[in-house]
């Protein structure tokens, strides 16, 4: 008889030689619910006579505080993401920190393939941020513009840590949006 080796078909069944497997890490991690956070930047123009620059946007929820004093917040970006290749030209960015009512926000600016950025920030009611230049949305729990301290190769991703420079509270009683199970979520009173 003539043993065969299965082979795998999928890698994200193959465990690391630390011993888990991308799935059995994506499920775990999964479980910790987070708030949802759109990263906003200005790409400047590439010339003073050339076209307008463009605003950048991406939904995230792996983002923390970091620090009080000085007052440092982090945000993990796909490596090679548009958002990673802009915050390493460009060290002004913003974030607001989504309300419920927000959810579309999110899901539009977490769509692969999408279309420009251009388009997606079109009908969203926001303000430019005087310290980034970046768009902070109106209806955001809170908003942050901060400057890039550090940035730090983890694995597939880039944390970038940031300096706030300024906070707004644009509704501060709305409800948070939440990401839980490979979802949003309302989080429930």
């Amino acid at each position: 008889m003539l043993k065969t080796t299965p082979v795998p078909t999928a890698s994200h069944a193959t465990p690391h030689a630390e011993g888990v497997s991308n799935d059995e890490f994506r499920a775990a991690m999964s479980r910790l619910a987070a708030g949802v956070c759109l990263i906003t930047a200005h790409e400047p123009p590439l010339t003073a006579d050339g076209p307008r620059g463009e605003d950048v946007g991406m939904t995230a929820t792996a983002f923390m505080s970091v620090s009080l004093d000085p007052p440092l917040v982090l945000v993990s970006l796909r490596e090679g993401s548009r958002m990673d290749d802009l915050l390493a030209e460009q060290p002004l960015w913003a974030v607001s920190v989504l309300a419920d009512h927000q959810l579309q926000v999110a899901g539009r600016f977490s769509m692969k393939g999408r279309i420009s950025d251009r388009l997606l920030f079109a009908d969203l009611p926001y303000v430019r941020g005087e310290a980034s230049g970046a768009p902070l949305l109106t209806g955001a729990l809170a908003t942050l513009e901060c400057r890039t301290e550090n940035r730090v190769e983890a694995g597939d991703h880039t944390l970038v840590v940031g300096r706030v420079l300024t906070a707004g509270l644009p509704a501060p009683d709305s409800a948070p949006l939440t990401y839980f199970r490979g979802r949003y979520r309302h989080l429930g009173a």
